[in-house]
């Protein structure tokens, strides 16, 4: 075999291995830029994923606690609210009640009456925590703060509660975090929020309730 023959059979070899070279090395750098990128992207971190906020956070796996030892018997001896008198009101009463619900929330018999009529509407929880909330103003003793804030928060607030009023998520965020700490203000943006509701929604429908007129047509 001549030379030049030999020569010519030998390209096909070379290219064939410059091929297999330029793949190979291709595979490589295919490999370590995978390997970058894996490196590259962070993983998720796992702090983020506990950071994330929690509906009811904590406290209302309170509210199966205070069950024991009785605690239930004693709620009501602990959250104590606002005296409402038992007496008639009279006609000038009834007529400031009608003027604005400031001054019927201002009345203790304005107070007792239109918690019958958010009674017959199933919605008594946002009286009963509107004046808990007042309770808990007047509170100074830090033992008792923190216990009266606890219980708010289970027969309120926790969403295990059947007594529990309607909040928006922002408010219920602020509430976890104030219950960290309690203070005799822990619930005001969550009572500014059912004052408000009171206000707006039940308040006309009491106005025009057979409770409230037929009470004003008595004493008219």
């Amino acid at each position: 075999m001549s030379a030049a023959t030999a020569v010519r059979r030998s390209v096909p070899s070379s290219n064939s291995d410059i091929r297999m070279r330029n793949n190979s090395r291709g595979a490589d750098h295919t490999s370590e830029s995978s390997n970058s990128q894996a490196h590259a992207t962070p993983p998720s971190s796992p702090v983020h994923e506990s950071a994330r906020p929690s509906r009811g956070c904590c406290f209302c796996c309170l509210a199966v606690k205070s069950s024991n030892g009785g605690a239930d018997k004693s709620r009501d001896n602990k959250l104590t609210t606002m005296p409402e008198k038992d007496e008639p009101p009279t006609l000038e009463e009834l007529k400031l009640w009608g003027e604005s619900f400031e001054k019927l929330m201002k009345c203790s018999g304005g107070r007792k009456l239109f918690r019958e009529f958010l009674r017959s509407e199933y919605s008594e929880e946002n009286m009963l925590f509107y004046l808990a909330c007042e309770d808990l103003k007047k509170e100074d003793n830090p033992e008792l703060i923190e216990e009266k804030a606890r219980l708010i928060y289970e027969d309120y607030i926790s969403i295990l509660s059947p007594k529990e009023v309607s909040l928006d998520s922002r408010v219920r965020e602020v509430i976890n975090r104030n219950m960290v700490e309690p203070t005799p203000h822990t619930f005001d943006e969550a009572q500014l929020q059912i004052w408000t509701l009171m206000h707006r929604d039940s308040y006309p429908r009491f106005l025009n309730s057979q409770v409230y007129k037929r009470l004003l047509q008595q004493l008219s």
